[in-house]
């Protein structure tokens, strides 16, 4: 990983490796397919609780970064925060007058988590684990997760598949959204150019079984792999249980 980036960040994105691969040797035993997703487990259970209260202190280190003042203790207050960031991006790319203000990014090149896609190429799957939150709601994997954290006698079934790999997939857009950040922390009015492989880049080792679209990385075997999957057609839509 770059140098610039601090020991905290290199644990954060170690540990999100280490649950990656927890995730894939379940595989071993799971098939990932539509037919599968309401599967449940004690196994799926430690996932999926394991990578939401990541995603949880990783949130928190995020919206530290963009408001230093403030001390949001919630998801909803880490939503706010961030969707207030990318809705007020600085458009770097665009050339102002000395003294003029910087004009925010137009829609079409605003840079939202809740737009990332995550794919396992390997099984054909695609995720979009922060879509809710274009709508000002929570991802219905975190619902779950709370009901599964708190109230497991009631709700252990909802240790599913599905949950557990979007909590893993929205873990791995967290680790980005905070990687991206972290870079440009002394000055974030320079984030715009900081998106997609001029991030990926300096996470290093990547992820391999849970994976952002081709054109997040420089590696052209990314490129091929998902070519090869997909017969060069575009990735399928989000999943959900049958």
């Amino acid at each position: 990983m770059n140098q610039s980036f601090t020991t905290s960040t290199r644990l954060h994105w170690n540990y999100f490796l280490a649950l990656e691969k927890d995730l894939e040797a379940v595989s071993r035993y799971i098939e990932f397919c539509p037919d599968n997703l309401n599967t449940y487990s004690i196994e799926l259970a430690h996932l999926l609780l394991s990578a939401a209260s990541e995603v949880d202190t990783l949130a928190k280190c995020v919206c530290s970064i963009i408001e230093p003042n403030k001390r949001p203790d919630n998801i909803n207050e880490y939503r706010k925060i961030i969707k207030s960031a990318e809705e007020t991006e600085p458009d770097r790319a665009m050339r102002v007058k000395r003294g003029e203000p910087r004009p925010v990014v137009p829609e079409s090149r605003k840079h939202r988590l809740s737009s990332l896609s995550v794919f396992i190429p390997r099984h054909g799957l695609v995720f979009a684990p922060w879509k809710n939150w274009a709508a000002d709601k929570n991802p219905d994997w975190w619902t779950l997760y709370n009901k599964v954290k708190h109230e497991r006698n009631l709700h252990f079934n909802k240790a599913t598949l599905h949950n557990a790999i979007n909590a893993l997939a929205g873990l791995l857009a967290m680790n980005y959204m905070y990687c991206r950040f972290e870079i440009c922390k002394a000055n974030l009015q320079n984030r715009y150019q900081y998106r997609k492989t001029n991030v990926t880049r300096r996470i290093q080792p990547h992820s391999t079984f849970l994976r952002f679209a081709p054109d997040f990385y420089d590696d052209p075997i990314a490129g091929l792999l998902s070519y090869m999957t997909y017969g060069g057609s575009a990735f399928p839509e989000d999943i959900s249980p049958p």
